[in-house]
């Protein structure tokens, strides 16, 4: 239906009112015509967003993959050199500006990570060592965020998988953990008070096994007594401050540098180097 709307004109001269009848969809046209434009260039700014975005995505996982290049030579950290390490910051600090500003996501944060590379000297001492000793292994190594439910920290648990070899399972043979309380004291920064360092999970070797109760002979009740308490056994030994044993540790800062769904940046802060880590399948402890 075709409606109109009538306007009342007052002459001048004092004469009854003239009647006009007005169609508001020819009166309107160029108001018509606006509203199309501004709906247009608002699907059009949506897109564009859409896309800018989408290029964002791919720029990331692309510098994402140009870091784990880099380091995938390097023995997680152990052999680097100078031209790499340069290389490797470099595109540390390129991806650590996609973050920069924003504030810890504890529930991204939560969960398992995998050691990529580092140049953390404390641990760089392990792989060191497992180069010059031919009798120990360093397997993986993870850290372990429980804070899916906290709003300002959480529990940080540092997991190193080792061996000895004939005696231990191949890289898996034992589990040291250490394990910490932080707290999030600024946007990117979290506190680590450190409680506890333990050796777990220890699993024997099949020649071992063996020696300990042979599957030829009938197994005593003490021989497989020894096979459980050392499946079983665990040593804790609580983390204290050096220069005043009743206290705890004092801990240190971290500073989270980057966090996604499947990468995590930190640093150590006080020259206690970087650490590289990728998404991993929970791991039980």
């Amino acid at each position: 239906m075709n409606m109109a709307f009538a306007t009342s004109l007052y002459p001048a001269t004092g004469k009854r009112p003239i009647f006009k009848i007005i169609n508001p969809f020819t009166c309107n046209a160029a108001t018509r015509r606006n509203l199309t434009v501004r709906r247009n260039f608002s699907c059009s700014a949506t897109v564009a967003t859409d896309i800018t975005a989408r290029v964002s995505e791919f720029e990331i996982e692309n510098k994402k993959n140009d870091l784990l290049r880099l380091v995938q030579d390097t023995q997680r950290g152990l052999v680097t050199t100078p031209d790499q390490r340069s290389s490797i910051e470099e595109a540390l600090v390129s991806l650590e500006g996609y973050n920069m500003g924003e504030s810890v996501d504890l529930v991204r944060l939560d969960g398992t990570w995998r050691l990529q590379n580092t140049s953390a000297p404390d641990v760089l001492v392990l792989f060191e060592s497992a180069a010059r000793f031919p009798f120990f292994q360093v397997g993986q190594i993870y850290q372990k965020f429980e804070c899916r439910d906290q709003s300002d920290g959480g529990v940080i648990r540092n997991v190193v998988q080792w061996s000895i070899p004939t005696l231990l399972e191949e890289q898996e043979g034992a589990t040291l953990l250490v394990s910490a309380k932080f707290n999030v004291v600024s946007a990117r920064n979290i506190y680590l008070q450190f409680e506890e360092i333990s050796i777990q999970n220890i699993r024997i070797s099949e020649e071992l096994q063996a020696l300990i109760a042979p599957a030829l002979l009938p197994r005593s009740f003490l021989s497989l007594q020894i096979l459980q308490f050392i499946r079983t056994f665990k040593a804790h030994v609580p983390v204290r401050n050096p220069g005043d044993p009743g206290r705890r540790s004092v801990g240190g800062l971290y500073y989270l540098s980057y966090l996604d769904r499947n990468m995590l940046l930190g640093r150590a802060v006080g020259g206690g180097g970087v650490f590289v880590f990728t998404r991993a399948q929970p791991i039980d402890l």
